[in-house]
């Protein structure tokens, strides 16, 4: 009992434990990078369709400081933050849950030194260089394009790595809580309607009192904030609120998983 409450407890931290992890998931996608670089065209479609194509029926957009930016460039990183979002998700949801559910890949992990943290860090962490990879490639796409008008811009990498933190962190945790595949149309219930309503398409003063504060606690509202506070240079102390709520989000989410994990594998 007590080797066991050892490795559920999520801490103390050893360092370097998820890094087999990773290194088990790249050797997975190594043969399979078309796979993996799928996820980073979706925003680029949406930007193309919607930035760009009703961008001449809606004409420019002034932010908070009376700087007028073309609608493209507002929309950009809004798909930048939900690129993050989604990558972490789909990698801390579905690939999770097969991998516990139906694969039986982390009994066979938690019978060698790792612990529960160990599997949750590897596995956040495994999706934070996926998300990375996406990010990267979304804004020199934006770049090429003239979307970027600020300097801060070499901020909005590190930006989309904490939104991808932020929700591969609750993703995972909340897989644990899934019982069938069934359980995943919540998940899809929730990223739905943010995606559509987190300002990602139109600021978020359109809304009305009680409904634009809604939105303004949801977590993607927070990332879309982010970027496009620097990928325009409409920058200020506010911000680091937003990167607060995330850091906490995604750390709860980690702390969660862990100690699910342990209780569901190492019973």
């Amino acid at each position: 009992m007590a080797t066991i409450a050892a490795r559920v407890v999520p801490v103390p931290v050893r360092l370097g434990g998820g890094r087999h992890i990773v290194e088990r998931n790249f050797l997975l996608y190594r043969r399979s990078w078309v796979v993996f670089l799928s996820g980073f065209f979706e925003p680029v479609f949406y930007l193309l369709s919607i930035g760009i194509g009703v961008a001449h029926l809606v004409g420019d957009f002034t932010l908070s400081d009376g700087t007028k930016i073309a609608y493209a460039a507002f929309v950009a990183p809004a798909m930048l933050a939900s690129s993050a979002m989604n990558g972490a998700i789909f990698d801390s949801t579905y690939n999770i849950f097969f991998r516990m559910k139906y694969a039986k890949l982390y009994d066979s992990m938690l019978a060698t030194p790792l612990r529960p943290w160990d599997v949750a860090t590897g596995e956040v962490t495994w999706a934070l260089l996926r998300g990375a990879i996406y990010s990267a490639m979304f804004i020199v796409v934006m770049l090429i394009m003239g979307l970027i008008s600020s300097w801060w811009a070499l901020l909005a990498l590190p930006a989309s790595v904490l939104i991808g933190f932020a929700f591969a962190g609750a993703g995972m945790a909340l897989t644990t809580f899934m019982r069938s595949w069934q359980d995943f149309e919540f998940v899809q219930l929730a990223i739905m309607p943010m995606f559509l309503f987190s300002a990602t398409f139109y600021p978020v003063e359109t809304y009305p009192g009680a409904i634009r504060w809604l939105v303004e606690i949801t977590p993607l509202y927070q990332g879309v904030v982010l970027e496009r506070a620097f990928s325009t240079g409409n920058v200020g102390w506010f911000l680091v609120i937003h990167a607060l709520y995330l850091a906490a989000m995604g750390t709860l989410g980690m702390y969660v998983a862990s100690r699910r994990l342990g209780k569901l594998l190492l019973k």
